[in-house]
């Protein structure tokens, strides 16, 4: 299993190639972060504070976007965009023994008892988390169709909205060097001020919120949430996104952690998928050329699996064969095998009917004899027939009904009836008819 593990975790290292841009929408600035991602190396190619974006004309800060991506080498990236917190509503569910094609009809189901909105129009995405969970985002449909028009307005190419759980989530799986092995809890400020807590345990995959409280306490907190010892250390959320080799002096990562993060889910979004909120007919992609290393490792993973997949098929095919030639071999064993079986049996059944004709002859005599004996003067029998599984008995008693109850006392018979009575002087004529029992 190790070994499985570590190959899985080689292939994707294998496949880390991307260039990605994020942007975090902040309560007077956006900012920006491009990162390229390549196997076992990240760089981050630079930073950008778009300040004021609200009250100023949206062709000029997007004028300024462009240079930036231009200098930074990006400039054919869409953008992966971080909602604000409060916009958001997040939702952890859990669905076990769910199949991947039936999470989102499973998620439908449920959907309106995950949000509060009631009858306004959402919309909504959801990531793959570990031991069967998910993760799932909720927004107002006029709150994406504002930041559509935003950005639409700048010339801003976007691919993406995500939320910050999300989109730390998938940072966090980014193939490096740093992953964190075990659960963890990370603490960061928000651009509020407020304390943001992201961890992870097997006990919960994904825990994220934001408090008005000192760093300890919030950790805490999110420590017995989590199901983590308290003695955990904490952690800064810089510490558990894979470290840069290259990070310019403007990015300060203890600041920059979450435009960061969302900057790698946006550069390898197949190997580590964030929820995308944002409507499919809404998002834009800037160029294929991005995705050209895509096709390339694609192509060499088909080229691969067919080649395994030819010789699974041949092997099988051969060992068939070789099944086949020990099948042929041990025919004529197997086939006197068969013929002594059938010949032990049918000496067996002839024991088992000469044992019966033995026996039958002494329960007969003993049946006779009860009969004898339960029938006692002055009742006497005229008839007397006596059957593999039933007897049946005729005669004079002075009374025939207590007769059945006599013979039902007894241990070889059961169930007696009286099929034929008449009464005669002092006493009845009578016909009875008794089961004999099992054995008997």
């Amino acid at each position: 299993m190790r070994l499985e593990l570590t190959a899985v975790n080689d292939l994707k290292k294998l496949l880390a190639f991307g260039t990605g841009v994020g942007i975090e929408i902040g309560a007077a600035e956006l900012t920006v972060v491009a990162a390229r991602v390549r196997p076992n190396r990240v760089r981050v190619l630079g930073r950008l504070a778009i300040e004021d974006y609200a009250s100023r004309p949206a062709a000029e800060w997007g004028a300024e976007y462009a240079r930036f991506l231009k200098t930074s080498g990006a400039e054919r990236v869409s953008a992966t965009v971080l909602l604000p917190r409060r916009e958001v509503i997040v939702r952890h569910v859990a669905l076990p023994g769910v199949n991947a094609k039936d999470v989102e009809g499973a998620l439908r189901f449920q959907l309106d008892t995950l949000h509060p909105y009631g009858e306004e129009e959402i919309v909504w995405a959801w990531s793959p988390l570990e031991y069967g969970n998910v993760l799932v985002g909720i927004v107002r449909r006029q709150t994406v169709d504002r930041y559509v028009t935003l950005f639409a307005e700048a010339g801003v190419a976007v691919a993406s909205f995500t939320f910050s759980a999300a989109a730390v989530h998938a940072a966090v799986r980014v193939p490096s060097q740093t992953q964190p092995k075990e659960g963890f809890v990370a603490v960061s400020r928000s651009a509020a001020g407020a304390v943001e807590v992201y961890g992870e345990s097997p006990s919960r995959p994904v825990f994220s919120g934001e408090f008005n409280l000192a760093e300890e306490r919030a950790a805490a907190l999110a420590l017995s949430e989590l199901r983590l010892p308290p003695d955990t250390a904490r952690r800064t959320l810089e510490e558990v996104l894979p470290r840069p080799d290259s990070n310019p002096v403007e990015n300060d990562l203890s600041r920059n952690a979450r435009p960061y993060a969302t900057a790698l889910a946006g550069a390898c979004p197949r190997l580590a998928p964030a929820a995308n909120v944002l409507p499919p007919e809404h998002r834009r992609y800037s160029s294929r050329a991005v995705f050209v290393p895509s096709i390339v490792l694609a192509s060499i993973i088909l080229l691969v699996g067919g080649s395994m997949a030819a010789y699974a098929s041949w092997s099988e095919k051969r060992y068939l064969a070789d099944i086949q030639a020990e099948i042929t071999r041990l025919e004529p064993a197997r086939r006197r095998a068969e013929a002594l079986d059938r010949q032990t049996q049918q000496a067996r059944t002839r024991a088992q009917l000469l044992d019966r004709f033995r026996r039958q002859t002494h329960l007969d005599l003993d049946s006779m004899n009860e009969i004898t004996r339960l029938v006692e003067p002055p009742a006497w029998l005229n008839m007397l027939q006596l059957q593999r599984d039933s007897a049946r008995i005729g005669g004079f008693a002075p009374q025939a009904s207590a007769l059945v109850n006599i013979l039902d006392a007894s241990p070889f018979f059961e169930k007696s009836e009286t099929i034929a009575a008449s009464a005669v002087e002092k006493g009845e004529s009578f016909q009875i008819r008794t089961n004999r029992e099992a054995g008997r």
